[in-house]
């Protein structure tokens, strides 16, 4: 074997885990995502040369290529256990006063208080500093093997990475949670939403359903992170306090959360405690508690455990913000999908500052579960901050005159039959009016066919007068059809003909994303239309040939199959033929250069002349990428009239700043072309 090959190899590794850490555990990146890109590209090239060399802790090997077959339980080696709950301070000082008593007469004790994340707690295995298991806490005795899964979370080591060349113990066990970020949460729910799949009830419950995917593909699209807390079982480690082991777990690459302190008594605990009860809520992530830990780990021994939890730690937790009200109704409502969601209408009430008249109650058995009843007296609370929900029933406040809520054997918009699938009722009528207005009202919005003015309320006329029954007939609508509806001039009548015209030559993808098949959004979409430059030969794929597209799996594949195989389906892309919708990739031709490509840009406030999303598709087009929100990793912030609080952060950041006219000469002086023509 050559030995420059391998050299440039071990290379290669060496410097993209340098990268990974800079960018994910200390969020200070050196290179931009292009260079990084590239630097992950080489490696790919050089292992699929020689593959021999491949090696499990490779920065290649984050994805397995095949979907898990299922989870295997995994033994703790130490246990796992639980902390012992308070949301009382005296209890916290008891705390404090037991410890004491244990010790008989120790003088002050240091504890370190860290943030509790509401997160999913799992164990990682390292043998020789590489990443060898990984599991949930399960019972706190065995755990599921979810190994791929988080070799899958970037936040994660495959290899630990010591600064300062600390002697690495032959086998390393270290805890942490796995959380989900709230944009996260809300962009993936706002996702599934569109995909006509049940939203998750808070970022917690999407992290742990992320983590049980037994597809790492879609894993691996679900930007889980990881702030570890502590060692489990080790071997040849000599280690003396708990912020010791915080310190050196960061030295080997993982992240630990910053908001740690060292406190000399338990005053400075409380203190600390509950400084954090307001500020939380400005943290990216959600926590509902601190956890307060003994630091000396000789102490520890000492003070040993329960059978259920260490006697060296508490949890002091905060009271959740809730309300109680009354349920007056319930009310079912149909997805784009077919989905039936039981909603409660409630009397309103305030919460976290808003006031709240609707709640999810998720699905019909959790409404068995809860035991839930028209009439019944409710506690609600917001899941992440976001999506009001039902808690819990107050059973004393009942009067007997609580209905109880029967499940529904009909659809109620369409009145068609329903079908239990999983705990979710469906109604599989393509021509269900419920469906349609949702079916077209993603149709037209701004990720898929972007037709401007065509919004709820138009959409609901329009089916309610059965002007239109599905999105095909959008394309045969006439300006007598539109004149005759409600608060629809002539000049309205007319630009809406205008834009739909224009959504006809709109590129594949959009129009893969627009049709709303279950589970493909816009990225799937993208990747689709990259493999099937036509719709036909989309439509006629097999489930087999879609799952060898990589970032497709096989729950994805059988969705694309079976929405293709509907009759009713194959009727309305018929109409969209007929009526001169583009079918085909456009290739514009686009030429790229590297100070674009690569490159992180936010958009904030109104640029005249462009949609949101055609500024978005402009920076694609180049090979830039476009965000949500400003941070340390924006390159480029695009402002226009009446600006946001993004402003303001990129000035604090030093990210450039470009107006309308900078934006257009940056881009000028990256295309052949002019600005307008690379939409």
């Amino acid at each position: 074997m050559n030995k420059k090959v391998i050299e440039k190899i071990e290379k290669l590794r060496t410097k993209i885990r340098y990268h990974d850490r800079k960018y994910y555990v200390e969020n200070k990146p050196e290179i931009t995502d292009y260079e990084y890109d590239q630097l992950l590209k080489g490696l790919q090239e050089l292992e699929g040369d020689y593959p021999q060399l491949i090696t499990p802790d490779s920065p290649t090997q984050r994805v397995s290529g095949e979907p898990i077959s299922g989870f295997t339980s995994v033994e703790h080696r130490i246990p796992m256990l639980s902390i012992e709950n308070t949301y009382s301070e005296g209890e916290l000082r008891e705390f404090d006063s037991r410890i004491r008593r244990m010790l008989k007469g120790v003088g002050e004790i240091e504890y370190v208080v860290e943030l509790k994340i509401d997160g999913v707690a799992i164990t990682l295995w390292y043998e020789n500093g590489v990443f060898i298991r990984g599991s949930t806490r399960g019972d706190g005795l065995k755990g599921d093997d979810v190994t791929t899964n988080l070799r899958t979370v970037k936040d994660i080591p495959l290899r630990f990475l010591c600064a300062d060349d600390k002697k690495v113990p032959p086998v390393m066990e270290i805890r942490g949670e796995i959380y989900l970020p709230n944009k996260e949460f809300q962009r993936l729910n706002q996702e599934r939403e569109e995909a006509g799949e049940t939203q998750f009830a808070n970022p917690r419950n999407a992290a742990a359903g992320s983590l049980k995917l037994l597809d790492p593909h879609i894993t691996a699209k679900r930007p889980l992170h990881l702030f570890a807390y502590a060692f489990g079982y080790y071997e040849d480690g000599m280690f003396k306090s708990h912020i010791e082991c915080l310190e050196i777990i960061k030295d080997f690459g993982l992240p630990v959360d910053p908001h740690y302190k060292l406190c000399s008594d338990i005053d400075e605990v409380i203190s600390y405690c509950n400084s954090w009860e307001d500020k939380r809520n400005d943290l990216e992530y959600q926590v509902d508690g601190m956890v307060v830990k003994v630091n000396s780990l000789e102490v520890h021994d000492k003070l040993g455990s329960t059978s259920k939890a260490p006697r060296w730690a508490m949890s002091y937790k905060y009271h959740p913000e809730e309300a109680t009200t009354k349920i007056e109704s319930i009310k079912v409502q149909v997805g784009k999908t077919g989905t039936l969601t039981p909603v409660a209408e409630l009397t309103p009430v305030q919460l976290s500052g808003t006031t709240v008249s609707r709640a999810t109650l998720h699905n019909f058995d959790e409404i068995e579960r809860k035991d839930i009843r028209i009439g019944d007296y409710v506690a609600v609370q917001k899941a992440g901050e976001i999506i009001p929900q039902v808690v819990k029933v107050i059973k004393k406040r009942r009067t007997g005159n609580e209905k109880l809520f029967h499940l529904p054997g009909r659809c109620p918009v369409c009145k068609d039959d329903v079908f239990k699938e999983e705990v979710y009722l469906k109604c599989y009528n393509p021509l269900c009016t419920a469906q349609a207005k949702r079916r077209i009202m993603y149709f037209v919005s701004r990720n898929a066919m972007d037709i401007e003015g065509f919004g709820p309320a138009l959409i609901e006329q329009l089916v309610d007068k059965n002007i239109i029954e599905d999105y095909a007939d959008i394309y045969s609508l006439r300006f007598d059809d539109l004149v005759s509806l409600d608060r629809m001039g002539e000049k309205s009548a007319q630009n809406l003909l205008n834009a739909i015209e224009e959504s006809k030559d709109r590129d594949l993808h959009r129009l893969i994303c627009a049709l709303g098949i279950q589970n493909i959004g816009t990225h799937a979409a993208e990747v689709l239309s990259k493999h099937f430059d036509t719709l036909d030969k989309l439509m006629k794929a097999s489930v087999e040939e879609l799952e060898e597209i990589y970032e497709i799996g096989n729950i994805m594949a059988k969705s694309i199959v079976k929405f293709f195989s509907n009759n009713q389906i194959k009727k309305v892309i018929d109409k969209l033929k007929t009526k001169g919708v583009n079918l085909k990739v456009i290739h514009k031709g686009t030429k790229t250069v590297s100070n674009i490509a690569g490159k992180s840009f936010v958009i904030t406030g109104t640029l005249n002349g462009y949609t949101r999303k055609e500024i978005e598709d402009i920076v694609k087009n180049l090979g830039g990428k476009v965000s949500s929100s400003v941070s340390g990793k924006t390159d480029f912030l695009i402002v226009g009239e009446s600006p946001g609080s993004k402003l303001e952060l990129a000035k604090r950041l030093g990210t450039t700043i470009l107006s309308k006219k900078e934006f257009e000469d940056l881009i000028k002086k990256n295309v052949s072309s002019p600005c307008k023509n690379i939409m």
